[in-house]
């Protein structure tokens, strides 16, 4: 049974990446996590009598995540009726990121599914810039980043950017490659560059994936850059009609080096398809 992490900070955003988690994986057996971390915010509780304001500050918020949680599972009880499909609810005090990392070995989760945009004004604990911390300092586990306006249908085609820099690991794909079996989809890996002649071990490396996806559809695309990598990511990913875009989250990697941008980040940011960030298993 798959183990699915879904922070959540209550706001639309957060319901719309719980409502595409429940359907790209609906005739998967999963436990989705839903967790909600909080911590007072530090201006709210400076001042005359800190410590019991703080104190105050702390009870309130773990009522209310309690109470939200408690009506999200609920909801889903009287909603949801896959029964494939289990619940738990996490209320936990502490910083996001750790608090994530904390229940990814605590639970074995398999992938953590999150919205790229959160709550502003009285709930602004989880901001969309979340999602960028999330994706820059945990690297072991597979997260999904689903845009606020996206409404998921199906998962038919899947971009997938590579520069043939990394070698593949069967671990790494698996997550992706399942999905794919199962939803019948086809891959389309994207070559962007400013040139295209491959070294020995990037021809190895693409002869490697050529393998990894056997017996699922896929094609080759390359593209020389115009403007920056994350766009031309973007733009012929809307040109296919994608349903879902594939990074890896390594370190240092050939397109950062080239634009000087960190790809992650800005396609997180501006891209209205989900991301699905693969991990890094060097680092």
């Amino acid at each position: 049974m798959k183990q699915l992490l879904l922070p959540t900070d209550f706001s639309e955003n957060a319901w719309n990446a719980l409502f595409t988690a429940l359907k790209l994986y609906g005739d998967f057996e999963c436990t989705f996590h839903l967790m909600h971390a909080y911590e007072p915010r530090i201006q709210n509780v400076s001042g005359f009598k800190s410590s019991v304001r703080t104190g105050l500050s702390q009870q309130s918020l773990a009522e209310h995540s309690k109470t939200e949680l408690a009506q999200i599972l609920s909801y889903l009880q009287h909603n949801h009726t896959n029964t494939k499909h289990y619940f738990q609810t996490h209320s936990i005090q502490g910083e996001l990121v750790e608090s994530i990392k904390m229940q990814i070995s605590k639970l074995d989760i398999d992938g953590i599914i999150m919205g790229t945009k959160g709550a502003t004004g009285a709930k602004e604990i989880f901001l969309g810039s979340n999602t960028v911390r999330v994706l820059k300092n945990i690297k072991n586990c597979m997260l999904l980043a689903v845009p606020n306006s996206f409404e998921f249908k199906s998962l038919a085609t899947v971009v997938f950017p590579t520069e043939y820099a990394h070698f593949f690991p069967k671990s790494i794909l698996e997550p992706l490659l399942e999905l794919m079996d199962h939803w019948n989809s086809e891959i389309k890996i994207f070559h962007v560059a400013q040139e295209f002649v491959l070294s020995d071990m990037q021809k190895s490396n693409k002869q490697i994936l050529k393998q990894r996806l056997d017996g699922i559809p896929h094609s080759f695309y390359k593209e020389s850059i115009k403007t920056t990598v994350s766009k031309a990511i973007r733009d012929f990913s809307k040109e296919q009609e994608a349903d879902l875009i594939v990074l890896t989250n390594y370190k240092h990697t050939f397109f950062e080096q080239l634009t000087q941008e960190p790809i992650v980040k800005k396609v997180s940011f501006k891209s209205d398809i989900p991301l699905l960030v693969l991990p890094d298993f060097e680092g």
